[in-house]
């Protein structure tokens, strides 16, 4: 094989690790442009050298590409995250594992699959998660593909006001939401605030609320929270 063939192997397994990555940046997943296009050229290179480096009787290409296999696995677990009963990065690690079967075919030579495979990863991820919300068929789950307004409230002393209101923005702040607004309110005890916070999507996900619930309940201070749709502004949102 000759250098320009390895050039053009290295550059296309470059190249298409960034079309999936760019994807996954610009919905911020944890793997996004970087670490996609580093998986596709690690794999490239691994079928390079071991298609390419190696020969003899007891050479075979194809234990190389059943170790990248296994080592995407291992990378992608570290991207699956359980938070009570949500479980997040699944579709992520998924898309690693597929972008590195697109590098291993540049790296081997099968341009086309490598490309077709490419567009096939992209219009996954772009067209199947609207596709998913529409098929979804569990209302505790709550996603729906319309705007949706909530507000998030969390009740504490006077006196962790600060601290919980900084937790709340913290937990609160997410690619998916809108942070509109953060106000406090004396309750009627005297002794409690409740601090309120305004947010808005563009499509409802419940499961991300709920994950926030369940990080400040742990907060001493906290001694209540919770959240709910706010209507008003659903409804408003819906018009446009």
């Amino acid at each position: 094989m000759s250098h320009w063939d390895v050039i053009i192997r290295v550059a296309l397994g470059f190249g298409l690790g960034c079309v999936i990555g760019i994807e996954r940046q610009w919905r911020a997943k944890n793997a996004g442009l970087r670490t996609n296009a580093l998986v596709c050229l690690g794999a490239t290179l691994f079928v390079i050298m071991g298609a390419y480096s190696f020969h003899g009787p007891g050479a075979d290409p194809t234990r190389v590409a059943a170790q990248i296999v296994s080592g995407i696995g291992f990378l992608g677990a570290g991207v699956i995250m359980k938070q009570g009963a949500t479980i997040t990065g699944l579709n992520t690690a998924a898309t690693m594992w597929a972008t590195a079967a697109v590098g291993a075919l540049a790296g081997g030579g099968m341009y086309d699959v490598a490309i077709i495979g490419t567009a096939a990863i992209v219009l996954a991820n772009v067209l199947l998660r609207p596709l998913g919300h529409l098929l979804d068929r569990q209302p505790a789950i709550g996603r729906e593909s319309a705007p949706a307004a909530y507000l998030f409230e969390v009740t504490t002393t006077d006196e962790t006001e600060a601290h919980i209101r900084a937790l709340t923005v913290q937990a609160v702040s997410r690619p998916e939401f809108a942070l509109q607004s953060v106000r406090s309110y004396d309750v009627e005890d005297g002794k409690h605030v409740r601090v309120v916070a305004k947010l808005s999507a563009e499509e409802r996900d419940d499961s991300l609320l709920e994950s926030a619930v369940s990080r400040l309940s742990m907060e001493p201070a906290v001694s209540s929270v919770r959240w709910h749709v706010d209507r008003e502004e659903e409804a408003e949102a819906s018009e446009w």
